[in-house]
């Protein structure tokens, strides 16, 4: 019987991790429809990718990068600073969505990624509506 790999490893470890925050800066930041949410973060958006990679790795089930750097998360609070509503969820799960769709994975697993995104991203919702 195979044991069962954490999604850090199935979705390729460090270098896979990195190429999807990467890539999702680079969707956001070159998408008209995503402007909402880029308005939302520094100028330099490096910063902002380092600490998704770093989460992305210990939510995964890699190495707990950011926990070990900033502490636990409190993801909800971190976003408090920030209004965000139905379109700003929407808008970075499109981002996400789309940079998932060109990493190497198969698309059952891709799918319970964005299933877990959406999650999360509906959790960070703040803004009455």
């Amino acid at each position: 019987m195979s044991e069962v790999k954490p999604p850090y490893e199935r979705i390729g470890g460090e270098q896979a991790v990195r190429k999807l925050c990467q890539t999702f800066y680079q969707i956001m930041c070159n998408t008209p429809q995503t402007q909402l949410i880029r308005a939302m973060h520094p100028e330099n958006i490096g910063i902002s990718e380092e600490k998704l990679y770093l989460f992305l790795t210990g939510w995964l089930g890699g190495p707990p990068l950011y926990t070990d750097q900033y502490g636990h998360p409190r993801l909800r609070a971190r976003h408090l600073p920030f209004s965000i509503g139905i379109e700003e969820r929407d808008q970075w799960l499109y981002c996400m969505a789309q940079a998932l769709k060109t990493m190497d994975i198969d698309q059952i697993f891709a799918e319970q990624l964005i299933s877990s995104f959406s999650q999360t991203a509906d959790f960070m919702r703040n803004k009455p509506e």
